[in-house]
């Protein structure tokens, strides 16, 4: 199994302090023979008409010596699991998940903002100190 990201628990508490139930820990997925997993599965009530959002999330530090290497490995990563997750026929979004550091050094530049003003990825920006989370991408 993957050893987790510095922030796995981090967001884990997030999430549920944001009213969302850990549904799993990894999220598995499989294409093939291959198997990989994301790092979390997660679902609330959004309201008893519309029933349960469900999302997978893949957590990133972006601690290397490059963020834009770090960025390069995301966003492949992401790409992969996207396609993975329609090919398995899963019904849940897909969001990186990224701390407010990690937001506003690579996110919130023109690098990052092209990837978010093309709806590239979703992301799910935390506060790594209080374990919140700060602002969901899209909203």
């Amino acid at each position: 199994m993957p050893a987790k990201d510095i922030y796995h628990d981090t967001v884990k508490l997030a999430l549920q302090k944001d009213g969302w139930t850990i549904t799993h820990d990894p999220f598995p997925l499989q294409i093939g023979k291959k198997r990989l997993s994301a790092d979390l599965g997660a679902e609330r009530l959004i309201s008893a008409e519309k029933g349960l959002q469900r999302i997978v999330v893949e957590v990133k530090s972006f601690v290397g010596q490059s963020d834009v290497k770090d960025l390069e490995q995301a966003l492949g990563q992401y790409v992969l699991y996207r396609q993975i997750l329609n090919e398995m026929g899963v019904e849940r979004s897909l969001y990186l998940a990224v701390s407010q550091a990690t937001f506003n050094s690579v996110f919130a530049i023109e690098l990052g903002q092209i990837l978010l003003k093309n709806q590239t990825v979703k992301l799910i920006v935390f506060d790594a100190e209080n374990e919140a989370i700060a602002q969901w991408i899209p909203s």
